[in-house]
């Protein structure tokens, strides 16, 4: 199983999306790191020193514009928001964090209300986007895509940092295939053995909520839970979402509401893996999202993390 294991992270290397829908894109696998670690920052002491060229994104806390750097040319993602919508936590985070698997913020500004973060420019935009584009990926790239994803969360969790709202679209994709994680929102730094503040935890994005997110005391979060293994359980949903091509714990006909998320996500068994799916594959996905059974999860809820980690990278 083994040598199979590593034969399928030797073609992983060489996979691309198809070129017609996404041309300059192919995704980074096996256990390597980015060719290009992590990039000098220019010496960005204003917000003057950037020229506005496009708008990459929007949301109800801020909006993000693809910016030129006056006086390199480098181009880098600015990310606005205003002071008083942004939890206080994602300027400490991104201060802190240094890693080639989490875009990097090259500078922090202030505007008035406004707290600017200069961030990494990811040229292909979110996992989102490429999903919309081709709606499903082949396993080896989906594989690829969650080592880089684990390794980054590696690195968050040995900070301390619970990401809280891993999603399609708080992963982004360079030009060079690298996925990284973006998004500090809803981070938490756990202090000690417990979570500074467990229920800001339970923020982020439904669909991708573990179970003892929406329900701590019932399933295993308020007791020991250190919010780690969430963001795995995060991660096995748009891994499985990758591979089937559309949200896969409710059916393509319900609405997915608050009531119907919590539903699926908290009472009903593990989702059937697809036919075509490897034996890994199924492992991982199976320790990502273990049964709901509350006694199971809060055994589970502790390993969850090591044990997704170690099928893929083994």
């Amino acid at each position: 199983m083994t040598a199979v294991r590593k034969r399928r992270h030797q073609q992983a290397l060489m996979v691309s999306l198809p070129p017609p829908l996404i041309p300059a894109a192919e995704f980074r696998h096996g256990n390597q790191l980015p060719a290009s670690m992590l990039a000098t920052s220019p010496d960005i002491g204003n917000l003057s020193d950037l020229e506005k060229l496009s708008i990459l994104g929007h949301g109800s806390g801020g909006i993000v514009y693809k910016v030129s750097h006056r006086h390199t040319s480098s181009v880098f993602a600015l990310k606005v928001l205003n002071t008083s919508a942004i939890p206080h936590h994602e300027e400490e985070i991104l201060k802190r964090v240094n890693s080639p698997f989490i875009v990097q913020c090259h500078a922090v500004l202030y505007k008035d209300d406004d707290l600017c973060f200069v961030m990494e420019h990811m040229e292909m935009g979110s996992l989102h986007d490429v999903l919309l584009a081709n709606r499903v990926l082949m396993e080896v790239v989906v594989a690829g895509v969650a080592r880089c994803v684990l390794h980054g969360l590696q690195y968050l969790h040995g900070m301390q940092i619970v990401h809280g709202d891993i999603k399609p679209s708080n992963l982004l994709v360079n030009a060079k295939g690298d996925v990284k994680i973006a998004d500090f929102g809803v981070s938490k730094v756990v202090g000690g053995n417990a979570m500074d503040d467990v229920s800001d935890i339970c923020m982020g994005t439904c669909a991708y909520m573990s179970p003892e997110r929406f329900d701590p005391e019932r399933w295993g979060g308020g007791e020991g839970g250190d919010g780690f293994a969430g963001d795995v359980w995060s991660l096995g949903v748009v891994v499985l979402e990758c591979l089937v091509g559309h949200y896969p714990l409710i059916g393509t006909e319900e609405t997915p509401d608050w009531a119907a998320l919590m539903l699926a996500i908290c009472f009903k068994e593990r989702p059937e893996m697809p036919d075509a799916a490897s034996f890994e594959f199924c492992d991982f996905v199976g320790s990502s999202l273990p049964m709901r059974i509350p006694e199971q999860l809060r055994t589970h809820s502790q390993c969850r993390y090591m044990l997704a980690f170690m099928i893929l990278c083994e």
